[in-house]
C-alpha cells in the first residue's frame, strides 16, 4: 500500500455486537488526512441490575471527536431512539450538520424543544431522490420498509466505489403509511456495483418472512371492534401506521381515541404535521376519559416495554390521575418486549389480570410484526444487490454470526466479521480490518456523563449486592479513641447466621480492633482505616457471608 493513497474505510462506534446506540463512521482519503461522515447516532437502555442508577447508554464517540474538524456531516436512517437519541447528549462535542427527513427532523426538533438547555442542533432536510454532496462523498437516501416513517437506506459513493448501509428495514408490501423497500430500486443499485453492503442482523435467526403490517391492523380492527368495553392499546410511540390502524378501527366502530403519554402526544403532533393521519379526526386528551361511556373509547397508552413511569405501568397500579380500567376491559400489548423488558411487562401484565382485565399479546394474536427482516426477506435483497462484500451489523454475536453464514450462503464472496472500534479498510484491494480504536460507552447518571472507566457503577453494583457499613472515629494526637465511634448499617440484614444483631457484631469489632492496636499505630490515621476495614468485612462475612462495602473514617482532633 502506498502511503498517501486514498482509502475507502468504515468504522462502527457502536450498534455492532449490541442492539442499539448505532454509530457508523466513514472515511476516504489518506489516513492522516481523511474526511468523515457519520450514519446514525443512537442510544441504548442499560437494565437496573446490570447498571444501578443508569437508564441510557451512548457510544464512546471519543475518535471521531478527536477528528471533529474532518467529520462533514451526520445522516439519520430514521427516526428511532437508537438511532438519534444520542444527538441531544452527544452533538455539541462534534457540531456538525445533521441530515434527516421531515419526520426524523421535526422529532429531533419538538423533543429539543421539550428540554430544558437542550442544544440547538444544525438540522437539514433531506429528501429521497436529491443527492448530497459533501467532500469526497456523494450520499443518496434510498426509502425502505420499517416500523417508522420515512426509513431509508443510504447509499455512499466514492472514487473507490459504492458502499450501500441497510439501516433498519423490511420487506413489505402493504405497510398501511410509509415506503415499500422497492425491488427496482435495490436492482438498480447491485447493477451498479455494491463494493460492500453494511447490513441489518437483527431477524437473521428467524426463518421465513415478517407478516404485514396490514396483517396486524386486520386483527386490531376485529379485536378493538369485538370488544365488549374499554379498550386500550400500547405500543412503541414511534408506530405511526399501528396509530393509524388503531385510529383506523376506533372510527370503524364509533369510538374516539384518547391518546395518553408525553412520547405518544409527542409522535402524533409530528405525524399529523407531516400528514400521516390525515384523514382521522383529533384524538382526544387523557382529562376527557372519564366523560367517555366505556364502550366509546380506545386508548393508546405508552409503556410498551414496562417503563414504571409510562402510563400503562402507572394504570396497572392504580396511580395515574385520569386513566382506569375495570374487570372486562381489554388491553392490547400491540408490541414485543425487546430482551432484558420482560420482567416488567411481565409483571404490569399481572397486575392487569388480577384485575379482571382481559391482556392480549402477540403469543396468541397477530398483534405485532418486526420492523426487520427475516431470512426470506435478506436473501431477496441479496438477490437484488450482489454486493462483493457483506458486514453484518446491527445485532448481538448470535445474529452477526449467523448473518456472516447466511451471506456467505448467498453467494457473497467477502463477509467481514466487524465489532464496535473494528476499522475496515473497503477498498482498495480486499476489504478486511486493518486496525482496532477506542470504542465503548457512555452512561447518563444523573445530569453527567460517565465512561465505563468510572468507579461510580461497579461501586454501586457492590453496594446492591453486599450494602455498606460506615464507621467515624475520633482520635487524638496522642493516639487516644474519643468517645465512642459512630458505626450505621445500610442494606444489611438486622441479625446474623446466629442471630445475633449484625450491628453489635459491628460495634464490638470495631471496638476489640481499637484496643488491639498500640497509640502509636492509632497516631496513624491510614493503619486504623484499613485495621477496621478489614476486621469489619471478616467479621460480616463469618456470620452474614457476605463481605459487605466498608467506609471508615478516622478524625484527629
Amino acid at each position: 500500500m502506498t502511503m498517501g493513497q486514498d482509502e475507502l474505510v468504515f468504522l462502527p462506534l457502536g450498534g455492532v455486537g449490541e442492539i442499539g446506540m448505532n454509530a457508523a463512521l466513514y472515511g476516504f482519503g489518506p489516513e492522516k488526512r481523511r474526511k468523515w461522515i457519520m450514519v446514525d447516532c443512537g442510544m441504548g437502555f442499560a437494565g437496573e441490575e446490570a447498571m444501578p442508577g443508569i437508564d441510557l447508554m451512548f457510544p464512546d464517540l471519543s475518535f471521531i471527536e478527536e477528528r471533529k474538524a474532518d467529520l462533514l456531516g451526520i445522516f439519520i436512517t430514521h427516526a428511532h431512539e437508537d438511532h438519534i437519541g444520542a444527538i441531544s447528549e452527544l452533538w455539541p462535542r462534534l457540531k456538525v450538520p445533521v441530515y434527516a427527513t421531515r419526520f426524523a427532523k421535526s422529532l429531533l426538533e419538538t423533543r429539543r424543544l421539550g428540554e430544558p438547555g437542550a442544544p440547538k442542533v444544525e438540522l437539514r432536510e433531506i429528501k429521497p431522490g436529491r443527492r448530497v454532496t459533501l467532500g469526497p462523498f456523494e450520499i443518496d437516501f434510498v426509502p425502505v420498509s420499517h416500523s417508522i416513517p420515512e426509513s431509508n437506506a443510504v447509499a455512499i459513493r466514492t472514487a473507490h466505489g459504492l458502499v450501500l448501509h441497510t439501516g433498519d428495514w423490511k420487506l413489505d408490501a402493504t405497510p398501511i403509511l410509509g415506503d415499500v423497500t422497492e425491488e427496482s430500486a435495490f436492482r438498480a443499485l447491485g447493477d451498479e456495483g455494491i463494493l460492500a453492503m453494511v447490513c441489518d442482523s437483527t431477524n437473521v435467526v428467524r426463518e421465513g418472512r415478517s407478516p404485514s403490517e396490514a396483517e396486524v391492523a386486520a386483527t386490531l380492527s376485529r379485536l378493538i371492534a369485538e370488544a365488549p368495553h374499554r379498550v386500550a392499546v400500547t405500543t412503541f410511540a414511534s408506530n405511526v401506521a399501528r396509530i393509524r390502524a388503531v385510529a383506523e378501527a376506533a372510527k370503524a366502530c364509533g369510538r374516539e381515541v384518547i391518546a395518553v403519554g408525553r412520547a405518544m402526544d409527542r409522535v402524533i403532533d409530528v405525524a399529523r404535521e407531516c400528514g400521516f393521519l390525515d384523514g382521522l379526526p383529533d384524538f382526544r386528551s387523557a382529562d376527557s376519559y372519564g366523560y367517555l361511556p366505556r364502550e366509546k373509547v380506545v386508548t393508546l397508552l405508552t409503556g410498551s416495554q414496562g417503563e414504571p413511569r409510562a402510563a400503562l405501568a402507572r394504570v396497572s397500579r392504580k396511580d395515574h390521575p385520569d386513566v382506569t380500567l375495570a374487570s372486562g376491559d381489554r388491553v392490547i400489548f400491540s408490541s414485543r418486549a425487546i430482551p432484558g423488558n420482560e420482567r416488567e411487562v411481565g409483571s404490569i401484565i399481572n397486575d392487569l389480570i388480577n384485575q379482571g382485565v382481559e391482556v392480549v399479546t402477540d403469543r396468541t394474536e397477530l398483534v405485532h410484526v418486526s420492523g426487520h427482516p427475516r431470512r426470506d426477506e435478506m436473501a431477496e435483497m441479496y438477490a437484488w444487490t450482489r454486493p462483493q462484500t457483506a458486514i453484518p451489523v446491527h445485532g448481538e454475536a448470535l445474529h452477526l454470526d449467523e448473518h456472516a453464514r447466511f451471506a456467505r450462503a448467498q453467494g457473497v464472496q467477502n463477509v467481514v466479521k466487524a465489532r464496535n472500534g473494528s476499522l475496515i479498510r473497503l477498498a482498495p484491494g480486499k476489504a478486511e480490518v486493518v486496525d482496532h480504536v477506542k470504542a465503548g460507552r457512555l452512561y447518563k447518571d444523573g445530569n453527567v456523563l460517565i465512561d465505563d472507566r468510572d468507579r461510580a457503577i461497579p461501586e454501586r453494583r457492590k453496594l446492591a449486592q453486599a450494602g455498606l457499613v460506615s464507621v467515624a472515629i475520633a482520635i487524638d494526637e496522642t493516639g487516644e479513641v474519643l468517645g465512642e465511634p459512630a458505626i450505621d448499617i445500610i442494606g444489611l440484614p438486622n441479625r446474623g447466621r446466629g442471630g445475633q444483631p449484625l450491628l453489635d457484631t459491628v460495634v464490638e469489632t470495631v471496638g476489640r480492633t481499637l484496643s488491639g492496636l498500640s497509640k502509636g499505630k492509632r497516631r496513624d490515621s491510614e493503619a486504623v482505616e484499613k485495621a477496621v476495614d478489614r476486621a469489619v468485612r471478616s467479621a460480616v462475612n463469618e456470620t452474614w457471608g457476605k463481605k459487605p462495602a466498608c467506609h471508615v473514617q478516622v478524625v484527629e482532633v
